[in-house]
């Protein structure tokens, strides 16, 4: 078996698996009388310690709500709050907190983006998307699409699972309103080139969603470098906790947009007249926030910041490396999307077994995958296959869980061969 410590290349920096992994407890644990084998990152991602103290100091010590209290653990969770908003931005390079834009998650950041554009689109125009979105950055625009007549147009993938760039131009076009795209595929990890994609658009002052839920567990973005109009991810996808997610929106955009959502904090001055708005980023944040989520995702942002992040590369694009070495040792096992930019994931197939079956026989082994169309039906359908069975790595899983992976794998084929 291989050293927990990975690395890239010799010339690479060691990341110090083991002791990362103490960080996360739930990885200690045994699943079916063996040891977990936790594979299926790309889903939701495991909290370090680090995440859960924060969240359980918050309840501990200052909860309060936020913004109203005239007391002192108002003030307290208040200053923990939009503290955590700060820590965002700095992680995003976003220009002010004003542009720092809380939602439930990635889904409901399209949402809020779809629904504030909606008053721009007219019959004929056109939204961009690729064929390898999850369904959260598709539906949203078909939902709008049907209100206002406009149409959503796929970008077409090629067999490897990368963006047919010559078709990406072809369809720009005067009619073309926005351009929505992943940052990396959760199916393929394909990395898209968006920095290319944005530039495009932008020459033709077509506004740009990047949705970055499966981008920022591996890669810092830089929404000024980027000059995106908007970015989405989620908190639970990058080590912190479910329930909360963040829209980053250049502030013109922001402030021309409609409210999302009606109810408390997000008003001005409320009459049976006539209600007027509250400043951003408030103004799209209804009701009582998810407070000691915002403290978490603040927190596995500091997390993250205190490791090597050239040193974390390098370890994922091991663990990437010996699971391609591997494939060739399952007997009819196929990998979907061979993208020669991809992150940690590897979406497979094996002749004969359902992805199901592959999964629930995983499980039996103590090994956690994805299975199923993983909320890609589209992507699905180009490659004619009704679900894979899906491994997401992350730097916390070592070189053993790849191999353990494969020799399941194998004992699975052997057994219906």
């Amino acid at each position: 078996m291989t050293d927990l410590s990975v690395a890239n290349t010799a010339n690479q920096p060691a990341l110090d698996v083991e002791a990362i992994r103490r960080d996360f407890p739930i990885l200690s644990q045994q699943v079916n009388g063996k040891p977990l084998v936790y594979l299926d990152n790309g889903a939701s991602a495991q909290k370090p310690v680090a995440v859960l103290d924060a969240m359980d100091r918050y309840y501990r010590e200052m909860h309060s709500n936020v913004h109203r209290g005239a007391h002192t653990l108002g003030d307290r969770a208040t200053s923990a709050f939009e503290g955590a908003r700060e820590t965002v931005r700095g992680f995003l390079n976003a220009a002010s907190t004003r542009e720092i834009i809380w939602t439930r998650g990635t889904t409901e950041a399209i949402n809020l983006v779809a629904n504030g554009l909606a008053p721009r689109l007219q019959s004929g125009d056109e939204i961009l998307v690729t064929q390898m979105e999850h369904h959260a950055n598709i539906v949203p625009w078909q939902m709008v699409a049907e209100r206002t007549g406009a149409k959503v147009i796929p970008i077409p993938v090629t067999p490897a699972g990368e963006l047919e760039l010559d078709s990406f131009h072809s369809l720009l076009n005067e009619r073309t309103k926005v351009l929505a795209v992943a940052h990396v595929s959760n199916v393929l990890g394909t990395v898209n080139p968006i920095a290319a994609l944005i530039n495009e658009a932008k020459k033709r002052g077509i506004i740009t969603l990047v949705d970055g839920a499966q981008a920022v567990p591996h890669y810092q973005p830089d929404v000024q470098a980027l000059d995106c109009d908007f970015y989405a991810f989620s908190s639970h996808k990058m080590f912190g906790p479910t329930g909360i997610g963040v829209l980053y929106g250049k502030s013109h955009l922001l402030e021309e947009m409609p409210p999302y959502q009606g109810g408390g904090e997000m008003i001005e001055r409320v009459s049976f007249e006539r209600t007027t708005w509250n400043t951003l980023p408030y103004k799209f944040e209804a009701g009582t926030p998810a407070i000691a989520e915002a403290v978490g995702l603040g927190a596995a942002i500091d997390y993250l910041g205190s490791l090597d992040r050239k040193a974390m590369e390098a370890a994922e694009s091991a663990l990437l490396i010996r699971a391609n070495d591997l494939v060739e040792s399952v007997p009819g096992m196929e990998i979907i999307g061979t993208a020669t930019d991809k992150v940690p994931v590897i979406s497979f197939k094996i002749a004969g077994l359902h992805p199901s079956d592959i999964g629930t026989l995983l499980d039996q082994q103590g090994i956690a995958i994805r299975t199923g169309h993983h909320c890609a039906m589209p992507l699905m359908d180009f490659y004619g296959v009704p679900g894979t069975a899906r491994a997401s790595f992350a730097f916390y899983n070592t070189l053993n869980e790849v191999e353990q992976l494969f020799t399941a794998l194998q004992k699975i084929q052997r057994l219906f061969a």
